[in-house]
């Protein structure tokens, strides 16, 4: 399995610069083939260019700039360029299956953020001075820079990337290691449900409360946008330092905000794996639950729309974004593969409104948000614990039909 490790970078202050003027070249690099290809397809001939031939150009273009783009490595330049032809790839897919294309973008110089280097030794060397107690990573045109290595690296490593957030940088090390040791079984199964009022229900009555980071940090972002909504919108350039100031206020914030989810999500899913052995969840589609609702023209004026209820969803739509389901769930599989678990998503349509008792399913099951109390057999419960059982009952039954 692949394992990917995060450190901090303490570069010094050229070599802070180096990484700066890395990104730089690099972003000229991406835009410059996406233009070459944008500029194909509007010629007469509709040519399309592929990753191959803008690979092929990179000799030449690092002859013709040795200063700029023959300063770096031939293998993270390529990486540029199939990460272009990935977004492509991604636009044309999506145009295919009829969803929202999104072409691929022009990238700002501050929205370029990370370089990929595909082979360790290829530009790059993990741990490049293994005499010395400090760790260090080796990259072409920058140097030896300093890694706050927090915990050991186990196998092989593969992949080594640079990225900028904010004012730090970190190194991102893929490394390829043998199926873990299986954690000792527990006997026991969950069902999940997700919500708003609490982050999650278990099967067994138990609740995570919603730690609502985004709401808590609401306030002092509100008052760090509204202090860079004074300045006029200017290219980054042209900045002055108060401005720059504000720009990194708020990304500081937001990037707390980020880092306290990311937190909540690791250590829920972590005891969920460490204390069951099978653990089913809900299928939800979040992009469709966060969407805006769709406006509502009034046919007695042109011109003007009834009130839809886009206030109120855009309220819900903010809670369900701070919750980050997907970010726990995509956690949680991968913690429960690491540790031989079983995880699987269910189908969520009714799962409050089943009785767990009879299986009578209404919509009148579920009064409040809160309560669940059946109109047939007269079973009363939490409506979120209700919904965990009939996410586990109906978990276990696929497993039994599709056993691995």
């Amino acid at each position: 399995m692949i394992r990917a490790y995060k450190f901090l970078l303490r570069p010094t202050v050229r070599q802070g610069q180096a990484l700066g003027e890395m990104l730089r070249d690099h972003c000229s690099l991406y835009n410059g083939a996406l233009q070459e290809r944008r500029d194909a397809y509007r010629h007469v001939s509709k040519t399309s260019v592929k990753y191959g031939q803008q690979s092929a150009q990179l000799k030449e273009i690092r002859a013709f700039d040795p200063e700029r783009q023959g300063r770096w490595s031939f293998s993270s330049q390529q990486a540029t360029l199939r990460r272009l032809d990935k977004a492509f790839a991604a636009f044309f897919r999506r145009v295919k299956s009829g969803d929202t294309p999104g072409y691929p973008r022009f990238r700002g110089v501050n929205w370029f953020d990370a370089v990929e280097f595909p082979k360790d030794g290829d530009g790059c060397r993990w741990d490049s001075t293994p005499h010395d107690p400090v760790t260090r990573v080796r990259l072409q045109g920058v140097g030896h820079v300093k890694v706050n290595q927090h915990r050991a690296v186990v196998g092989k490593v593969k992949t080594v990337s640079v990225k900028r957030e904010g004012r730090k940088w970190f190194v991102v090390v893929t490394a390829e290691q043998g199926q873990p040791e299986p954690l000792p079984a527990t006997g026991s199964a969950a069902g999940i449900d997700l919500g708003i009022a609490s982050f999650l229900a278990d099967s067994n009555g138990g609740f995570v409360p919603n730690p609502r980071h985004g709401r808590r940090a609401a306030a002092k972002l509100e008052a760090a946008q509204q202090a860079l909504s004074r300045f006029p919108r200017c290219k980054a350039k042209d900045r002055t330092a108060n401005h720059r100031r504000a720009v990194e206020k708020v990304a500081q914030l937001h990037g707390k905000v980020r880092r306290q989810r990311l937190d909540h999500a690791h250590k829920t899913a972590l005891g969920l794996v460490r204390a069951h052995d099978f653990i089913a969840h809900e299928d939800l589609k979040i992009r469709n639950m966060s969407k805006a609702p769709a406006p509502k023209p009034d046919p007695g004026r042109p011109g003007t729309f009834l009130p839809n209820g886009a206030a109120a969803k855009a309220g819900l739509n903010k809670s369900i974004n701070d919750a980050g389901w997907g970010v726990f769930l995509t956690i949680l599989h991968a913690k429960a593969e690491s540790a031989g678990r079983e995880v699987i998503a269910v189908d969520p349509r009714n799962t409050s409104r089943t009785c767990p008792a009879c299986r009578h399913t209404a919509k009148e099951n579920r009064p409040t948000q809160e309560k669940f109390h059946c109109v047939a057999c007269g079973h009363h419960a939490h409506a979120d614990t209700v919904g965990a059982l009939n996410v586990l009952r109906a978990g276990l039954v696929r497993r039994d039909a599709n056993p691995a």
